[in-house]
């Protein structure tokens, strides 16, 4: 009898080794690359920066002017070229008889103004259009620019301006391209004339928010004049 038991019972122990015992695993599994997941493109940075941009008074700037605006904002930096988290952006895509001029927080994402502010004489009447980096031109110049020190000149309070990009901006200082306060910066400026007035190349502003504004944006903040003619080429190696 026990040698016909004996055969079975070596065979159920057999069948229950762990050589013989399987899991069943899914097919094709791939790994989850965490690092992709993780990582976060520049793209995805300022989309992020753009929706939480806010105000109870103010409408927002376009993204396509708040991008470019936001990409030179990190490369400066990262340079060590601007040092607050402040963002000035003029949009010379808009009429001037907008406001066309933001202040944004970028900690907070707060705008904190929303502004008119005027164009060169010669860089167009209602739209701005011609630009320039020369002395005499009495021409807006774009680009990258860091605030600089408070002075007080023949306009009062006014704020130096440093261009950051060769050939662009940067004979700013020199030509005493400014931001200060004009009276014809006004709505009723626009209402008796059908547009803002004009400067002679400086980012002039409305006398009542000058010293506000100046006061926010001084020392080494980025300050951005766009305009949709040269966004496109806009890059690290646009940046001295």
């Amino acid at each position: 009898m026990i040698y016909t038991i004996l055969p079975t019972v070596l065979f159920m122990l057999a069948s229950l080794s762990p050589s013989k015992i399987s899991f069943s695993e899914p097919n094709n599994v791939k790994p989850v690359i965490y690092a992709k997941a993780l990582e976060t493109s520049v793209e995805t940075k300022i989309e992020i920066a753009y929706n939480h941009l806010h105000s109870d008074k103010f409408a927002l700037p376009k993204l396509e002017s708040f991008a470019v605006a936001l990409k030179g904002y990190y490369s400066l930096k990262d340079k060590g070229l601007i040092k607050k988290d402040i963002l000035t952006l003029i949009d010379f895509s808009l009429s001037s008889n907008t406001k066309r001029l933001w202040v944004i927080d970028l900690m907070t994402g707060e705008v904190l103004f929303h502004s008119l502010v005027a164009h060169g004489r010669n860089t167009g009447e209602e739209y701005a259009s011609n630009f320039s980096n020369a002395s005499e031109s009495y021409k807006s110049s774009l680009g990258f620019y860091a605030t600089g020190e408070i002075y007080n000149g023949k306009h009062g309070m006014s704020l130096r301006l440093d261009g950051l990009e060769k050939g662009v901006n940067d004979n700013a200082r020199a030509r005493g391209v400014v931001m200060h306060a004009a009276d014809y910066v006004s709505n009723s400026f626009i209402k008796n004339n059908h547009r803002l007035g004009r400067s002679q190349g400086c980012p002039a502003v409305p006398a009542e928010l000058s010293k506000e504004i100046i006061s926010t944006i001084k020392d080494k903040s980025c300050f951005f004049i766009y305009h949709p003619s040269r966004a496109s080429v806009f890059g690290a190696k646009s940046i001295s």
